[in-house]
This record gives structure tokens, C-alpha cells and sequence, in this order.
């Protein structure tokens, strides 16, 4: 019995000792191999490798994906301008160097954000204090990420290489300090305001303009109608006068009697109107006087004339 128990001791002792000397990198990691704290290997291969039981070797994984760092800091930088800003940034970046990745700068990805995270602002604060707001807001944003790259990747490059390669550095605001932000907006509105002013007495000329325009050709337009019109009452009024003067010269008592019942017809044109005449001496009764019969015997007379 105690000759099975020290087999199966022995058996499971075998096993953890196989299983120290098994690792497996991952294809989304670096495998760094230390002998005594140094590093005796690093693994870029994903698969099942083999080391030494511990403590003789360890290992460690380190992370070879393309990483994001994103600013935490709230601090303003100082333009060209001395306007107090506040920018927001990202970087992409991997660990290209495990070996001197570990030497240079740490054990984990933590430990390179940190100090990438200082060099970048220091970057940006010296490359914002060369430019004014409208550079950074419009004209220059492009080449001012730029120029931060190509400072930061100098940095990680120099003489104690960092491991890390620097992919993009890309700005994601930027804003003025809260401080003046309410000025600036109120200095906004009030422009707005001054342009709208501007654009509606623009408008209100216009439209005088335009109504005085309109009037005008509304003048003309009335005053050339009125015009033909009146020729044209005109040149009806001479063709009826014409008219007239040939029928009635036919019959010089038939148009007088004619006319005079146009004079009645006009004088009596309501049932309220009073005419106070005297009868016997007026002219404007002359063919009541003649009576009926006088009036029709000049008719037959005419008409045997013709």
C-alpha cells in the first residue's frame, strides 16, 4: 500500500514538474523567457513551448496588439497667442521590442502608456506653443499631429530605444479653458447678432426697393390703361357724335324731340326728384306744349321729305 502511494506521489510530483516546463503564447502576445531575472528568450510565435521548471526560468506575456492611449490630463497649454487651451488626443502604438521594451521602459503595457502619455503632452504643449487658435483649429491641425509624431517617435528612438513603435497621433478637441468659454460665446453671439441686423436692413432696403419698384410699375401701368382708355372712349364718343349727327340730320325736329326726351329721362331719373318750372314759360316743357299730335305730324312730314 505505501509502495502505491509513493508510486502515485511520484507520478503527480512528474506531472506538475512536466506542466512548469509547458507554456503557451497566445498569437495576441509576446513570451519573455527569464533565467535568474534575466531574460534568456522572447517567444513572438504563438504555440507550446518548453523552459526550465521554475525558479531556474519564468515567464511573463507581454501584449502585441496595436494599443490606444487616450489623454487623461486637463491641463491648458499656452498658444502662440498666450489663449489658454485644452486639448484631447489619442496615440496608437504597439510594442514592436520586448527585450528592450523591458529594459528601457517595464514589465507591463502600463508602464509604457505612463510614460508615452508624458512625452506626447510634452510634445504637444511645445508644438501648440508655436501656433496661434486658428492654426490649430483649421490651417495647421494636420501638420501639428504630424510634427507630435515625429518628436515622440524620436524620443522613443534615441539612445535607450523604448521597443515601441508609434503609430498615429490624432487630436480629438479642441477648446478654450471654462473660464473664457463664456466670453467667447457671448462674443459669438453678439457677432451673430450684428450679422443678422445687417442681413435684415439689407432686406428691409430691398424690400422697399422692391415694393417701390412694384409701385411704380403699378403707376405706369395704370396711367398707360387710363391712357387707352381714354383714346378709346374718345374715339367712340366721335364715332357715336358722327352716328348721331348723320341720323338726326335727316330729321333736325325728330332729333330735337329725341333730345328732349333724353333731357326728360335724365331730369325724372327718380321718383324723389322735384323739378319747380313754370310751364307756361319755360323752354323745357316746349313739347308738352305741342302736345301728341304736333310732335307726330312732323314725322310723316320727314318721312314724305325723303
Amino acid at each position: 500500500m505505501n509502495r502505491i502511494g509513493l508510486l502515485l506521489l511520484s507520478l503527480l510530483f512528474l506531472l506538475v514538474l512536466g506542466s512548469s516546463t509547458l507554456f503557451v503564447v497566445d498569437q495576441r502576445q509576446f513570451g519573455v523567457v527569464y533565467a535568474l531575472g534575466q531574460i534568456k528568450e522572447v517567444i513572438t510565435e504563438p504555440g507550446l513551448n518548453f523552459k526550465l521548471p521554475p525558479p531556474l526560468q519564468n515567464v511573463s506575456y507581454i501584449d502585441k496588439r496595436l494599443l490606444t492611449l487616450d489623454s487623461t490630463d486637463t491641463e491648458p497649454m499656452l498658444t502662440a497667442e498666450k489663449q489658454r487651451v485644452i486639448i484631447d488626443w489619442y496615440v496608437r502604438w504597439r510594442i514592436s521590442e520586448p527585450s528592450e521594451y523591458i529594459r528601457n521602459v517595464g514589465l507591463n503595457e502600463v508602464a509604457g502608456a505612463n510614460q508615452l502619455n508624458r512625452v506626447v503632452r510634452n510634445a504637444f504643449q511645445e508644438e501648440i506653443n508655436k501656433r496661434t487658435v486658428k492654426e490649430l483649429l483649421s490651417l495647421k491641425r494636420e501638420e501639428l499631429m504630424a510634427d507630435v509624431k515625429a518628436e515622440v517617435l524620436d524620443k522613443v528612438r534615441g539612445a535607450k530605444p523604448w521597443g515601441v513603435d508609434v503609430v498615429d497621433v490624432r487630436i480629438t478637441r479642441i477648446d478654450y479653458v471654462e473660464a473664457i468659454t463664456e466670453s467667447v460665446y457671448r462674443r459669438m453671439e453678439a457677432e451673430r447678432k450684428r450679422v443678422a441686423n445687417e442681413l435684415r436692413s439689407t432686406g428691409a432696403a430691398e424690400g422697399e426697393k422692391i415694393r417701390a419698384d412694384a409701385d411704380r410699375q403699378r403707376e405706369v401701368t395704370v396711367a398707360n390703361a387710363y391712357r387707352d382708355a381714354q383714346k378709346i372712349k374718345g374715339d367712340g364718343d366721335a364715332e357715336a357724335a358722327r352716328t348721331y349727327a348723320a341720323a338726326f340730320g335727316h330729321d333736325a325736329q325728330f332729333a330735337q324731340f329725341y333730345r328732349s326726351l333724353d333731357a326728360y329721362k335724365a331730369a325724372f331719373n327718380s321718383k324723389s326728384d322735384v323739378v319747380v318750372l313754370d310751364p307756361a314759360s319755360s323752354e323745357f316743357f316746349k313739347v308738352f306744349r305741342g302736345g301728341v299730335g304736333s310732335a307726330a305730324s312732323t314725322t310723316p312730314a320727314a318721312n314724305k321729305k325723303k
